[in-house]
């Protein structure tokens, strides 16, 4: 594995860095990793991609039509 090393972090970032970690009970390395990989992933999908992705993770929920329900409410 390669290694990164960063200079001149500001400290407003650092202190962010460090409350994200300790919220997700992770080191500040691994913290930093972890939303490099994230933000990397993120990048390479195209939007149509992530779209899709979503479409069939929530394609099997029963969904209510909400128009439908307002036009029932209505001529109540």
């Amino acid at each position: 594995m390669k290694a990164i090393s960063l200079r001149n972090v500001p400290e407003d970032v650092y202190a962010a860095l460090q409350e994200m970690a300790r919220e997700n009970r992770r080191s500040l390395q691994e913290q930093v990793k972890y939303l490099l990989e994230q933000e990397v992933r993120l990048i390479r999908q195209s939007p149509t991609s992530r779209a899709s992705a979503w479409r069939k993770k929530l394609g099997s929920r029963n969904c209510l039509d909400i128009p439908e329900l307002i036009r029932e409410d209505r001529n109540r």
